[in-house]
């Protein structure tokens, strides 16, 4: 049977990624994207780029990348893949597209933004690849102090709605429990 596309939700340090791993182990070969980059000196997040490597299987591939519609796209490889995650792509597009910036956002930043999240869930939708992408559930903390931090919160949310809609599941992991938001049909 085919794994369906899955989104997996879940607040920082929930368990999501290892969840996300989980429903991938029995794959032989899987293509694990990363998109949280390096961040050159900082030990900490050096370590947690460590650990998720440590926990995935040897036969993985991995991608570190923030291109995700061709991967989405690609109909010659048929491995499934992991995207961890949506938060960090929207981090590096925001920053591409210079959104943390008021001015910026309203000068076109937010159009541009807004693209890129459709292309995203537009690939998603149509992808024909066994498909788990881990995001960060945003919208049931506290409310951002910055027009930048309202900003990311309220597009990710969209981001996420968005990439819902087109997946068969969505499961929200808290404290390391599996909550199911929308099952797969069959």
């Amino acid at each position: 049977m085919a794994l369906p596309r899955t989104l997996i939700l879940g607040g920082a340090r929930s368990g999501k990624s290892t969840r996300a791993e989980q429903l991938l182990a029995p794959y032989r070969d899987a293509l694990y994207v990363a998109t949280g980059g390096t961040r050159d000196g900082d030990r900490e997040w050096a370590q947690r780029v460590a650990l998720h490597r440590e926990r995935r299987p040897g036969s993985w591939r991995t991608a570190e990348t923030c291109d995700l519609v061709p991967v989405l796209a690609d109909r010659a490889d048929r491995a499934p893949v992991l995207i961890d995650c949506l938060a960090l792509w929207l981090t590096a597009v925001m920053d591409e597209c210079g959104a943390w910036d008021d001015a910026a956002w309203t000068g076109g930043a937010e159009r541009a933004v807004q693209r890129r999240c459709d292309e995203l869930a537009e690939a998603w939708r149509l992808t024909e690849r066994q498909v788990v992408a881990v995001s960060n559930e945003v919208g049931m903390g506290v409310v951002p102090a910055t027009a930048a931090g309202r900003r990311f919160r309220d597009t990710l949310g969209r981001l996420n709605m968005a990439v819902a809609d087109a997946s068969e599941r969505v499961l929200l992991v808290v404290a390391g429990q599996v909550l199911t938001v929308k099952p797969s049909a069959g």
